[in-house]
């Protein structure tokens, strides 16, 4: 099968993809509820409730277990490369955010009364436990409905 026609026919690809957006979307919506603003320009960020990244591998496990087995190598290298994915999330990536956000206060702090120009880092990177959480709870949905 040629490569564009097999892209859009790989079930498994469909559902990861399909898990990122959802849960892209439910930023926007949670964001909605929460806060009373309607900011599209989450669909395009990280960090927030529900993780996509944990989402995506998700359904990418569940598509390769449901399709090749849960005893098969892929299902053994996807389930291995969702945890590190979700590790990576709720450790390395918040940890960063955090030390983005004390940086960006350091750096406001010492720029009072003068006309230092600086871009603030970006706080919203990782995410807390609930909202890994949340990601894979979409990721599984969708890797069952697709």
């Amino acid at each position: 099968m040629p490569i564009i026609p097999g892209i859009f026919h790989n079930t498994i690809l469909i559902s990861a993809v399909t898990a990122w957006f959802i849960a892209q979307l439910l930023k926007i919506i949670v964001s909605l509820l929460l806060l009373k603003k309607l900011n599209f320009q989450l669909i395009f960020s990280s960090g927030g409730f529900p993780s996509s990244h944990s989402a995506t591998v998700s359904a990418l496990a569940l598509g390769i277990g449901k399709y090749y087995g849960w005893d098969s190598p892929i299902f053994a290298v996807s389930a291995v490369y969702g945890m590190v994915v979700l590790y990576d999330a709720a450790g390395v990536r918040r940890a960063a955010g955090k030390q983005a956000e004390v940086l960006n206060q350091l750096v406001e702090r010492l720029s009072l009364g003068s006309d230092l120009a600086y871009d603030r880092l970006k706080e919203l990177i990782g995410h807390t436990p609930f909202e890994v959480f949340g990601g894979v709870i979409v990721g599984i949905i969708v890797g069952l409905w697709v």
